[in-house]
């Protein structure tokens, strides 16, 4: 999908205290994860079971956060990229790695996590999703804890994303922003701002397709013109991908994975991007607040 046309959630984030003490971050995903309390709700089976997690409501987007890198960066040979010397192996490598991804299946798939939850909160879509594909480096729910992860999709700029910077750094907190090849380019000062601030910026390809209506050498070079642009214009190596619209099919996650990136989707997302459909700040927050779930993948 497209970034948000309008995202009130910033001035939500901007008006919360900032908490003291938080837990410390689990280093099970390579990436953002925001400590947090859920909300008590007591008889309703379609929010959180606050029997397990520790509850306080007024500190919900008050974020003490810190991000994990350590990652392993896509080597050349993964990326299938043309190097100066050793470039047959390079190229043999990726070849076969095709052939393999090639007898995956192909059938396209539209992700959402649904709304049938378990009795904690956490949408069962994700939960089977994950481990129908966890194994390909594929992210639709996090482990169970009290952390959740916070990601941005920016295939435009609509003027907020300063803002949501501006609140994320007074909170001390970091967030995964993925971004397309032109939104790179149109807002370097954006994204420069992005790494200087300790977030993680993650690919979102270059024209924004859906992937699995391409072969796989074309949806490879789509990631790899976004990927080359970023180390070479900001000496920043990406390392996790999201598909556009969210649709992909097992050969795209095996094409990701294979060039050493770790693919993320979301087990909540605020339909930003419904412009006409928009409500208030408090209502944003609401509306993500009681949400909340252990593990949460949060798309704003």
């Amino acid at each position: 999908r497209q970034a948000p046309a309008t995202v009130p959630m910033a001035s939500a984030i901007k008006a919360r205290p900032t908490r003291g003490s938080l837990p410390s971050l689990s280093s099970m995903l390579p990436f953002a994860a925001t400590p947090m309390s859920v909300p008590t709700v007591s008889n309703r089976s379609t929010n959180r079971n606050a029997n397990t997690i520790t509850a306080n409501s007024t500190v919900l987007f008050s974020m003490k956060l810190k991000s994990n890198l350590n990652a392993v960066s896509p080597s050349a040979a993964k990326l299938g990229r043309n190097e100066p010397e050793g470039s047959s192996e390079a190229e043999s490598a990726m070849s076969t790695d095709l052939e393999q991804i090639g007898t995956l299946d192909g059938t396209k798939l539209g992700w959402g996590p649904g709304t049938n939850k378990d009795e904690r909160g956490r949408p069962y879509g994700a939960i089977q999703y994950q481990e129908k594909y966890g194994k390909y480096n594929a992210h639709y729910i996090a482990p169970d804890s009290q952390n959740i992860y916070l990601t941005f999709d920016e295939g435009y700029e609509n003027g907020y994303t300063e803002k949501i910077l501006d609140a994320l750094k007074e909170k001390d907190a970091h967030a995964v922003f993925f971004v397309t090849l032109p939104y790179v380019k149109q807002n370097t000062a954006l994204v420069q701002r992005m790494i200087d601030e300790g977030h993680i910026v993650g690919n979102h390809s270059d024209k924004h397709l859906s992937y699995p209506d391409l072969s796989l050498e074309d949806a490879r070079a789509d990631v790899l013109r976004l990927h080359d642009y970023m180390k070479e214009n900001f000496n920043y190596e990406m390392t996790l991908f999201r598909f556009p619209m969210g649709e992909f099919c097992e050969k795209d996650l095996a094409l990701l994975q294979s060039m050493g990136y770790k693919t993320v989707f979301w087990s909540f997302a605020y339909r930003d991007w419904e412009v006409d459909k928009q409500m208030g700040a408090e209502a944003a927050f609401q509306k993500v607040t009681e949400n909340l779930h252990p593990g949460e993948i949060m798309l704003l």
